[in-house]
């Protein structure tokens, strides 16, 4: 259920933008510097950089210095165990739609700051026992939400960094507190993203 109403978030979003707007298509790449955080459990985890790419369109709205972009993303994000060989990686489509709002510094350079939602739908491992931990499991989707700068270059090149931030858990570690006991912590990957856009 909570797929199918991100799908009609998504849809209505695109239907509600105007005809006359103007569309632009590329690609778009870059690095994520990952925080994964978990409640209850502090120093356990030694972050790891990751990746995503995939396919983005631009919507100029008829409104001075607004758009809407939007993309389909293949993103991965690592986090390792402290003490253990073992890696916690996240591997999800992500779609962001994020609004924009620029301003141009001079016929070749526009600079803007864009804010928006992110869903994503895992598509890697989902669950795994592990020897230090009783084991980590991921939610199927999750919510986060965007907010950055960049700056476009002859309105073809584009570089942007941004923080992504969780809305909702990305799934759960569950492990042995400090009494023994057998204790789950919420777990969230955030990320500081720096990024490499391409329209056609």
């Amino acid at each position: 259920m909570k797929k199918i109403l991100t799908i009609v978030a998504i849809a209505c979003i695109a239907f509600a933008i105007p005809a006359q707007a103007q569309v632009k298509f590329g690609l778009k790449g870059g690095l994520n510097l990952t925080n994964l955080s978990v409640d209850g459990i502090n120093n356990a985890f030694s972050n790891k950089s990751g990746f995503y790419i995939g396919p983005t369109v631009k919507f100029t709205l008829p409104v001075v210095g607004l758009s809407i972009d939007g993309a389909a993303l293949y993103d991965q994000r690592n986090a390792k165990i402290k003490g253990t060989d073992e890696t916690i990686k996240l591997q999800s489509i992500q779609i962001p739609v994020n609004v924009r709002y620029g301003v141009g510094l001079s016929s070749v350079v526009n600079v803007f700051a864009f804010a928006g939602p992110q869903f994503g739908f895992n598509i890697g491992d989902k669950s795994k026992i592990l020897s230090e931990m009783a084991g980590w499991s991921l939610k199927s989707s999750n919510i986060s939400g965007n907010v950055g700068i960049g700056a476009t270059v002859f309105s073809k090149l584009q570089i942007t960094a941004n923080y992504n931030f969780q809305l909702s858990k990305s799934g759960e570690v569950e492990y042995i507190n400090e009494n023994g006991d057998l204790a789950t912590g919420k777990m969230k990957f955030n990320s500081w993203q720096l990024g490499l856009g391409y329209y056609f």
